[in-house]
């Protein structure tokens, strides 16, 4: 673990994954928690419903992305503002326009507070500039029951980035459907295991259900540097490694704040018949703003079931 120092405040890395110093984790109450609303819009994506339709609209128009053969399991998708990461989450999220799915598990790492858990939101919904998504209340239940690792945190997704971002994509390209949010703590890779077996039992209710990783990559390196580092990651997910992941993650060979989503659920989608990973996009923010000196990388991927084919 190293930290660096900014605005302030401490950015401890751990395994690729960033948070916040540091915190105590709280139980979740078995109580109504009403609406998370956004506290992005305005900043991250436009306020304006019709504005941000557009802008998604845009963004799924010039996605193009290839034809993917088997069911798709699981999304991997970045979490900066639309301006930066947009065009790398839009190939994704082009893939699934349409695609019969009842409830979306979001797993996202844990940037702005600090606990060793894993948190599921118990919210009645959470909500965007397109509408209220409702949180699927059972499936986050059945998660807390099966691990003691799991509670909600709800201190964790007050002000998290990395689900809400994901939503005004997901209610743009499918019907109705439910989310259950889950965050992240400093979770080491047994931790990931854990989380990927509660999330297969927990989906045993034959709902349709797609996974989605969100994470960034590296941070705040040379482009160079930056591209090299998420090479590997890139690899790893190319190759449907999650093991393999964590290893590089764990020993510094790559980086990225959603390190442990990515496991996690690379190796819930595995459990459940996945056998292939194809890697959609990549960029760093030098692509977009032309500086190269410090950037963040962006990944976007599917896992589709069945066996890796030539």
């Amino acid at each position: 673990m190293h930290a660096i120092r900014t605005g302030g405040l401490i950015l401890l890395v751990m395994l690729g994954w960033a948070v916040l110093s540091p915190a105590a984790s709280m139980a979740g109450e078995a109580r109504e928690w009403g609406v998370r609303r956004s506290v992005l819009d305005g900043a991250w994506y436009p306020a304006d419903p019709v504005v941000l339709q557009g802008l998604i609209g845009r963004l799924l128009s010039q996605a193009a992305p290839p034809r993917i053969e088997g069911r798709i399991i699981a999304l991997v998708s970045p979490h900066a503002g639309y301006t930066y990461s947009g065009p790398v989450a839009a190939r994704a999220y082009a893939l699934i326009q349409g695609m019969p799915v009842e409830r979306v598990v979001l797993v996202g790492p844990s940037h702005r507070w600090g606990f060793a858990t894993i948190s599921v939101a118990c919210h009645d919904a959470y909500e965007t500039p397109l509408g209220r998504v409702p949180v699927d209340r059972a499936m986050a239940r059945r998660l807390m029951e099966s691990d003691p690792m799991i509670d909600f945190v709800p201190e964790a997704h007050a002000a998290e980035h990395s689900l809400e971002i994901q939503l005004p994509f997901l209610q743009t390209v499918l019907d109705e459907f439910s989310i259950v949010p889950v965050i992240m703590g400093r979770v080491d890779g047994p931790g990931c295991s854990a989380l990927a077996a509660a999330l297969v039992r927990a989906m045993e209710d034959g709902v349709r259900t797609l996974l989605i990783a969100s994470t960034d990559l590296s941070h705040f390196h040379t482009d160079r540097t930056a591209r090299d580092l998420d090479r590997r990651f890139v690899e790893h997910l190319s190759a449907f490694d999650p093991e393999g992941l964590a290893e590089a993650l764990a020993a510094g060979k790559c980086e990225a704040c959603g390190g442990g989503p990515t496991v996690a659920v690379l190796t819930a989608a595995g459990m459940l018949g996945a056998g292939r990973c194809v890697v959609l996009d990549y960029a760093t923010s030098g692509d977009v703003t032309g500086d190269r000196d410090r950037v963040v990388g962006y990944v976007s991927a599917a896992v589709m079931e069945g066996p890796e084919t030539d």
